[in-house]
């Protein structure tokens, strides 16, 4: 398991959605906004997560991304897993062709880093971010639908309304 730049992003990403999980869904471009990533990038991110139940998509207008099916039962390594692959990427033998001496020191290592990770959850890190005093700032619903017409009323004119009555409506003045 790798820990990158892409893992850090959607971790950002998921405290952010189970910060405003109560709400709407979140459109990633709102994301790309608070967060200053790419909105392609993102893209990219969430397919990932979408296709590991993580996040749950709504389309159309209101439209956007929620915590998936787990919600509270998120964790970091869930995270990193669904973005960087549960791949192990340590070479067994060196470029020279000797075996690598140091395998057990990663194997240790990296049992360590997932164990630890695994319990780390979502929710406690977004109820750290509350603690912190972050405020979530609701999106206002975009008012869509029929209005109801104002209704104007009617214009009331004293100017006369012919050249009749605005030749008396002169004369009436002298």
């Amino acid at each position: 398991m790798r820990l990158s730049t892409r893992g850090r992003f959607a971790i950002n990403a998921m405290i952010d959605l189970a910060l405003r999980d109560r709400s709407s869904p979140v459109p990633l471009a709102e994301l790309a906004l608070r967060h200053h990533i790419s909105l392609s990038y993102l893209e990219q991110v969430f397919a990932k997560l979408r296709q590991h139940g993580l996040v749950d998509s709504t389309r159309g207008p209101g439209g956007g991304y929620t915590l998936g099916f787990r919600g509270d039962a998120i964790t970091v390594a869930d995270i990193v897993t669904a973005i960087e692959g549960d791949t192990d990427d340590r070479d067994m033998v060196h470029d020279d062709g000797a075996p690598d001496m140091t395998h057990e020191l990663w194997d240790a290592l990296h049992s360590t880093l997932v164990a630890y990770m695994k319990t780390i959850s979502l929710r406690n890190l977004a109820q750290e971010q509350r603690a912190k005093g972050f405020e979530v700032v609701e999106r206002k619903p975009a008012k869509k639908g029929i209005f109801t017409k104002i209704k104007s009323e009617p214009v009331r004119t004293t100017a006369p309304n012919s050249v009749f009555a605005l030749g008396q409506a002169w004369q009436a003045t002298r």
